[in-house]
């Protein structure tokens, strides 16, 4: 039984980061104008930051002793995404309230890494375990 909540969890936080990056935020940028879409987004990060990192470390615990690689993926998720939320965002809310685009344009490049890679580590665990 805990084996299909890890994986319910993994296809959560999966699915979760899939909708949020590929589906809300394009959305919103598509929906909304500019200068109403960005600080909309800056509300929502921090929501969406919390949800991957619980996500990752509910589910880094639910893996169990034999599965040392998907809890290790997933609590490099969680860490990972606590360190993205506390410094990498408020640099980038920096960079765009400065207007130093040069600069916002590097530290989004990294987030959106740091983000696909999640969305690749998650989904190699669920290629793993289902």
């Amino acid at each position: 039984m805990s084996d299909i909540i890890f994986i319910l969890t993994v296809a959560l936080l999966f699915g979760g980061m899939v909708l949020y990056s590929f589906g809300f935020a394009a959305f919103v940028f598509s929906a909304l104008p500019a200068d109403v879409a960005g600080p909309l987004l800056r509300k929502a990060f921090p929501h969406f930051y919390a949800f991957v990192a619980v996500t990752a470390l509910v589910a880094a615990g639910l893996a169990g002793p034999d599965n040392e690689l998907a809890a290790s993926l997933m609590l490099m998720i969680a860490l990972t995404t606590v360190l993205t939320r506390q410094l990498l965002m408020p640099a980038i809310n920096r960079a765009t309230d400065t207007q130093a685009r040069a600069r916002f344009k590097v530290l989004h490049s990294f987030s959106v890494l740091m983000t696909l890679s999640h969305i690749a580590a998650a989904g190699f665990v669920l290629t793993q375990w289902v």
